[in-house]
């Protein structure tokens, strides 16, 4: 792991920060680090409040949408709800149609399968409506760049209102209405929404139309905070009002789909961290291993034993998933190490009977083993597809436009992207993308790098702090759980190592005469040698409470030590 001490910010800003607050320099420092540098900054992000929302008819076409959609009430047309598969479209889906269906009953959802349409807006879905004598789409979490799929539908005479965050093309889809912060001639205030939050506003408009405050919507929050988690935007602005007050709906009254998730999780209570590797990851399993609709359903259920009965069926999707996940990672790397490609810049493998849904985690977990832009492919149809995934700050989307000229077609973000090519040029691709990698992958960059905010000494590590650092959440992207870095820190002889495969590490350490501390390091069980006989060590590490015996202690999660 390679260490990177974040450089630290303008004294005279801490000092500043430290005196208006009256908070120690270590507390000052970490916010001022957060861009929170003033008193007000600092009550905004202490105290967020749903008061601090924008007004949603800030975003440009907001009152064409909520001027369509009561017009389509008011004509008792029937309004069809469309989503991605994943987390943020499946949410939204239950976010919008669950209000709509509040007052409205003519309302129906539509999630696209996964390997009969794709991603995004569908030709299938736009005959469904059709079929279904539906004339208004309201689209989550896509058709910024449905252009054709729009034409289709007006032909149809069905009008689209689109919700999206993604960044737009040059040209926009003909809708009746486009909401999307990242569009250039839109002026709301905040642009980093995830498609559940643009559906919340949309929400809000309506609600606001109707005599409805934000108040009186708290009870949709949940679904934003869980697709605010899993689709890993920053949590900052209103993303971290709508997170914070989802958090608390989800441990004070979660909706039937939620409670039947996490009722045998032992948590008193839920953090965004749960949220991530908990109940995302069973709602996304409905898409990845069956259908989205089976997460949509689950999280509209209003009557607690049906919404178990779901959960159950989604238990048996996420436990199918972790095993193909599991089987195809230990195939993957075993045709790695038959390959002699060890030491190659990038990993392409593939394998035509790989589920096309969980190639993308595969993707993930191999950059765990050889860190470095990696490409998972399977057969799909006459084709092959590939989930590519990438190291910090290396755009594999770049990468994948240097290869074009042996792909189909591709898509994606610069860690994040999907392709599809002909089988007869996987070669062709796999050496260019090599070459290419090779070519553009700076040094530094085949390291994972792990970026600490401070120095601390454990004479720092108190309640107080904690109480402090607890303040800070929830923590996400822009807003990262705080990493310290502390040295002369020894074993007090209590080290071992714990796990199936003595993986992880566990320890008793004090730094000189401190109060000692409680450490455990997941997955670096491989360097217990380097504490024992209390011989001196640094340690990278986050500060977290663990319970025991009804008893909280402050306990050191250790990220790496040398």
């Amino acid at each position: 792991m390679r260490w990177t001490l974040k450089p630290k910010p303008n004294l005279e800003k801490i000092k500043s920060l430290q005196k208006s607050l009256k908070v120690d320099e270590l507390t000052a420092t970490l916010l001022v680090q957060r861009g929170v540098e003033t008193f007000e900054q600092a009550r905004l992000f202490f105290r967020p409040s749903l008061g601090d929302l924008h007004d949603p008819y800030l975003m440009k076409d907001m009152d064409l949408a909520v001027s369509r959609i009561e017009k389509a009430i008011e004509n008792q047309e029937r309004i069809l709800i469309f989503g991605d598969y994943d987390v943020d479209g499946t949410t939204a889906v239950s976010l919008v149609s669950s209000y709509l269906r509040s007052f409205y009953p003519h309302v129906d959802t539509y999630i696209p399968d996964r390997y009969n349409e794709g991603y995004g807006i569908s030709f299938l879905g736009i005959d469904y409506a059709e079929d279904n004598g539906i004339s208004l789409i309201i689209a989550l979490d896509c058709g910024i760049k449905s252009i054709n799929h729009i034409a289709y539908a007006k032909e149809k005479n069905i009008d689209f209102i689109i919700c999206d965050h993604h960044r737009p093309g040059e040209n926009l889809p003909e809708a009746v209405a486009i909401l999307n912060p990242k569009r250039e001639d839109c002026q709301y205030p905040y642009d980093e929404l995830c498609g559940c939050g643009i559906g919340f506003k949309l929400v809000q408009a309506l609600g606001k139309n109707r005599g409805q405050n934000t108040e009186d919507l708290i009870l949709y929050l949940d679904l934003v905070a869980t697709a605010i988690a899993a689709d890993i935007v920053p949590i900052t602005g209103e993303n971290r009002i709508l997170a914070k007050f989802g958090l608390e709906v989800i441990n004070s009254n979660p909706r039937p789909g939620f409670k039947a998730l996490v009722q045998n999780l032992k948590k008193k209570q839920l953090t965004i961290t749960d949220v991530v590797f908990v109940i995302a990851p069973r709602i996304n399993a409905a898409g990845r291993i069956k259908h989205g609709n089976y997460a949509v359903q689950l999280l509209t259920e209003f009557g607690l034993e049906e919404a178990e009965n779901f959960a159950k069926e989604i238990e048996t999707f996420n436990a199918d998933r972790k095993e193909l996940d599991q089987q195809i990672t230990a195939e993957a790397l075993s045709q790695i190490i038959e390959n002699h490609e060890e030491n190659k810049f990038s990993t392409v493998v593939y394998q035509e009977n790989w589920h096309k849904g969980v190639i993308g985690i595969v993707a993930s977990r191999l950059i765990e083993t050889y860190y470095r832009p990696t490409l998972v492919f399977t057969k799909s149809g006459d084709k092959l597809a590939a989930s590519a995934r990438s190291v910090k700050d290396f755009d594999v989307y770049n990468a994948l436009e240097s290869c074009a000229e042996f792909l189909e077609q591709f898509g994606g973000h610069m860690y994040a992207a999907g392709l599809t090519l002909h089988e007869n040029q996987f070669e062709n691709f796999k050496n260019q993308f090599e070459k290419v990698v090779s070519e553009t992958l700076p040094e530094d960059l085949r390291v994972p790098e792990i970026l600490i905010d401070a120095e601390i000494n454990f004479k720092e590590i108190t309640p107080k702090f904690m109480r402090i650092l607890k303040q800070f959440e929830p923590f996400g992207p822009r807003n990262m759980t705080p990493i310290f870095y502390a040295k002369n820190i020894h074993d007090t002889g209590f080290g071992k190592t714990i796990g199936k495969e003595n993986e992880h590490l566990k320890l008793f350490v004090k730094q000189n005469d401190s109060e000692g501390f409680g450490a455990i390091g997941f997955k670096i069980g491989n360097k217990f040698s380097l504490t024992q006989n209390r011989q001196p060590f640094e340690a990278v590490f986050s500060v977290e409470e663990n319970e025991y015996n009804d008893k909280v202690y402050l306990q050191l999660q250790l990220r790496d030590i040398r």
